[in-house]
């Protein structure tokens, strides 16, 4: 849920914030905003802060981590749809970029 979610507004750009924490979540395995309970989650969750501390990201590209840091942001600077989809770190995977033969 994105801080926006919880101040009552919606736009396509929640959407993102929520693609970036589970891209965060995949990369990890453990979500970007955890707490002992659902209040202290929450509040984390305005705040926006998280982190790439620990010995999971250190396999973690640069890349990928940078469009985490577009996707999980403030709304203002927050990615849409195609500007993620254009970032480096999705290129890298494009297939359409590869030529291969069956």
């Amino acid at each position: 849920i994105s801080p926006e979610i919880l101040a009552g507004n919606y736009d396509e750009k929640c959407d993102m914030w929520a693609a970036g924490c589970i891209l965060y979540t995949l990369l990890c395995g453990y979500p970007a905003f955890c707490g002992d309970d659902d209040q202290e989650i929450l509040r984390l969750v305005i705040k926006g802060k998280y982190d790439f501390d620990g010995e999971e990201w250190e396999t973690v590209s640069k890349e990928a981590k940078d469009l985490i840091k577009h996707l999980i942001c403030k709304p203002e600077k927050r990615f849409s749809a195609e500007e993620a989809l254009n970032h480096k770190w999705m290129k890298m995977f494009n297939k359409e970029d590869k030529k291969e033969n069956l």
